[in-house]
């Protein structure tokens, strides 16, 4: 069956999360006064971060956890002495500020117009719902979207095939007629496939990770040559 509906990850494949965080962390540091080089910040950060986020999609602690653990544990590994009042204020700042920044990866508008006019367009995301929805209206993409559907509103995060299943229900497409598009070979692709969808994953820092059971890009743009 032709392929009707195309389901994106947003994080890391269309909305630079790396860069927008970088820029937020700058931004707090200088607001609250931290006398820290934020890059040497995030040199520490970016890995704890991904960390949590797999214990998180894993169901190994709560949000509240993530948010608080990845900031505490980065400090320490750079010897910054914090309070803990402050990494909680930092925490909620941090998720207030993060969306305000609209950095998308190269191609983004370019590709969503080029697929907007032969598909129905959706996103399936692990964020955070107070935020996806935030980082997708100050990036002016949300537009492009007909179904927006967050972990939290399932109850489950991807790879879990409850998320894949919703989604499909949501969109009133079939495993036949709809394609996945992300950066995650666990949460995205994996999950996609054993679920029963076709995936394209996206290889932005050109790991060179191939396989016969999905197809590989290394840019946004390149999508076009399979869709």
């Amino acid at each position: 069956m032709k392929i009707k509906h195309v389901f994106f990850d947003l994080d890391h494949t269309l909305w630079d999360f790396e860069k927008n965080s970088a820029l937020t962390f700058q931004k707090l540091f200088k607001e609250f006064e931290i006398s820290l080089n934020y890059k040497s910040f995030l040199d520490a950060y970016v890995a704890i971060n991904l960390k949590y986020w797999r214990m998180y999609r894993e169901e190994k602690i709560s949000k509240e956890d993530l948010r608080y653990r990845r900031l505490k544990d980065a400090f320490d590994i750079v010897h910054y002495e914090i309070s803990d009042e402050l990494i909680n204020v930092l925490a909620i700042e941090y998720i207030e500020q993060l969306p305000l920044f609209d950095h998308l990866f190269e191609g983004t508008f370019e590709i969503l117009d080029y697929l907007k006019e032969k598909y129905q367009l959706h996103i399936i995301t692990n964020g955070f719902k107070e935020v996806q929805s935030k980082k997708m209206s100050s990036s002016k993409i949300d537009h492009y979207f007909d179904q927006v559907i967050t972990s939290e509103s399932v109850g489950v995060k991807k790879p879990n095939p409850r998320v894949f299943e919703h989604a499909i229900q949501s969109a009133n497409a079939t495993k036949e007629n709809s394609i996945m598009i992300g950066d995650s070979l666990e949460a995205d692709i994996e999950g996609a496939i054993n679920y029963g969808i076709p995936a394209i994953y996206c290889d932005f820092e050109k790991k060179n990770v191939r396989s016969s059971q999905y197809t590989t890009v290394t840019s946004l743009l390149e999508i076009k040559q399979y869709l």
